[in-house]
């Protein structure tokens, strides 16, 4: 029976008080609490002080995506507020940084809220940038279903490029479990401070702690930093409907890495590796299972990682990380790629074997949730005494709230 069999969603629920969801960041961003969990036993300290909990000569590894505007607001006539919620280009291109180039036009896979007032016509909005008047069009084709549908924006004048006109028409997507509206204050803090590579809709939040000084501090006692790039899809939004984990879909996701970051870690595999965020820990596990099918199924097709790839017995379980993670930068060389590009799916459960990341930051999560589920792979049942713990000692919860640093159990 596959690993990810018999897991049921329930046994991963707790109740979360809407008192104790963050929805407002804190005015420091590294003055958040930190919850330390480590060879069983559970500490908290405040995140300026991290440096103190991780070991020198360690490397944290980054997200370095970044977050746009992907909801557009559109009022029709009638008065109905129709909203559009980017997801993902599907053409002229479907590269991410290619499609905010486009100028004139381009289509995307969106959300669509109150799509029942929109049974046709097309969508206009308009807003002024550097006292020029613009105005954007939204024409809903193809039903794509799960509430998708492919929109065709087009905005005039044509100049612009389509990151440009989100940009400024567009408004910060916060989590719905944060019911306010949007601020200014929020197009800087629901982004790193790092944040380079534009294709999210959610922010990775274990990141959104660090600061200048943080970063300092943690260079002064040789910890190293690598960057990937994973955006944040759909995924993130969807809750898990089904009762058998098995039966849940995971949504694919963008990832990019550089080959000189690849080769990095294969020199530096036996240092202790921390992700900063669920997103980095997937990004990295994913580069395993990359190198893993290169060797499995050889290198006549670019390899992407399916949801289970990870807990298929046909791929060799025995691999060495720096093993694995050399055969995917032959791969690139290879092929003439200076950076990995490609898709993953890799859901980690509860029995996954982590390859890589010994340390995980990253914040809480909602309960029932497949962050949760991962969160409960890396400590074990302890999770429960982890977030049993912040909610008796005023740890703030979600995407704002405070954070959390985890040993991996079998790295202590």
């Amino acid at each position: 029976m596959p690993i990810h069999g018999n897991i049921h969603i329930k046994d991963y629920d707790y109740p979360l008080p809407p008192a104790r969801i963050a929805q407002f960041p804190l005015e420091q961003r590294d003055g958040s609490k930190l919850l330390i969990w480590k060879e069983g036993k559970i500490t908290e300290s405040v995140f300026a002080k991290i440096g103190d909990e991780l070991p020198e000569d360690s490397i944290l590894v980054f997200n370095d995506t970044k977050v746009i505007r992907a909801r557009l607001i559109f009022s029709k006539s009638t008065g109905a507020t129709i909203e559009v919620f980017c997801l993902e280009p599907l053409s002229p291109v479907t590269e991410i940084q290619a499609s905010f180039a486009q100028t004139s036009s381009c289509t995307w896979k969106c959300l669509v809220g109150n799509v029942k007032r929109w049974k046709d016509g097309i969508l206009q909005k308009t807003f002024v940038l550097e006292g020029n008047p613009y105005t954007l069009s939204a024409e809903k084709k193809e039903n794509l279903g799960d509430g998708c549908f492919s929109i065709l924006f087009r905005w005039e004048p044509s100049e612009l490029s389509f990151s440009e006109i989100i940009d400024r028409a567009g408004m910060v997507p916060l989590p719905p479990y944060i019911t306010r509206a949007s601020t200014t204050l929020d197009s800087s803090r629901y982004q790193t401070i790092y944040a380079k590579h534009e294709g999210s809709v959610a922010a990775p939040t274990a990141g959104l702690h660090f600061t200048e000084s943080t970063l300092q501090t943690l260079n002064k006692k040789n910890i190293s930093f690598k960057k990937v790039t994973l955006h944040v899809g759909i995924g993130t939004f969807r809750p898990v409907s089904v009762e058998d984990i098995a039966a849940h879909i995971m949504h694919s996701e963008k990832v990019s890495v550089e080959l000189s970051t690849i080769r990095d870690l294969v020199r530096d595999i036996q240092k202790p590796i921390f992700a900063v965020g669920t997103t980095s820990v997937r990004t990295l596990e994913s580069l395993y299972w990359l190198g893993v099918k290169l060797i499995t199924d050889g290198d006549d097709r670019h390899p992407e990682i399916h949801q289970w790839d990870a807990y298929d017995p046909g791929y060799e379980r025995d691999i060495y990380c720096a093993e694995a993670l050399s055969a995917l930068a032959d791969y690139l060389v290879k092929t003439g790629c200076d950076r990995y590009t490609g898709g993953t799916e890799l859901m980690i459960v509860p029995g996954y074997r982590f390859r890589i990341v010994k340390g995980m930051i990253t914040n809480f999560h909602m309960p029932q949730s497949t962050l949760l589920l991962l969160v409960a792979a890396f400590i074990g049942i302890d999770w429960k005494v982890a977030y049993e713990y912040a909610l008796s000692h005023d740890f703030r919860f979600l995407s704002y709230g405070d954070a959390c640093l985890f040993f991996r159990r079998e790295f202590q």
